[in-house]
């Protein structure tokens, strides 16, 4: 592994992850996992506003180009799907089971990116796809 940022960042974003299926598996008891989805999307909103705003990187997003606002938007939209799916998930279904579910997005990023992207994994990364589609699955299945 060579010492590139990402794999830093990366790594953040995986703790981070962790974290939002615990304290969302405790929070979404006792509430509609969609208000809670809404309620932790304004916290997120509030939050990122204060950090572009605090560093300067605003930009009025009418000077953007339309296809960058137009995939920004169906990212948005996914992720508002997958979160509203993720919290629903967390309230009916163990957390040790939700994760590893929810990480066959890995699975599916590779597949995407293969098809709608052009890329090419490796044989190596290939063979790190199969063991966490295989992960997933011992996972989820009950001894």
């Amino acid at each position: 592994m060579n010492n590139a940022p990402w794999i830093l960042w990366a790594l953040l974003s995986a703790a981070c992850a962790a974290l939002t299926a615990i304290f969302a598996r405790i929070g979404v008891q006792g509430i509609d996992p969609d208000l809670a989805t809404l309620l932790r999307t304004l916290v997120v909103v509030v939050a990122l506003a204060g950090f572009v705003g605090l560093t300067g990187k605003w930009r009025n997003p009418l000077t953007l180009d339309r296809g960058t606002l137009g995939w920004l938007a169906a990212s948005g939209l996914a992720t508002g799907a997958s979160w509203m799916s993720y919290f629903r998930a967390l309230q009916l279904g163990r957390a040790t089971q939700v994760a590893p579910v929810d990480k066959l997005s890995v699975v599916l990023v590779a597949l995407f990116a293969v098809a709608l992207l052009g890329e090419r994994p490796a044989p190596r990364e290939w063979l790190g796809i199969a063991l966490i589609s295989v992960g997933a699955v011992v996972m989820v299945l009950r001894g």
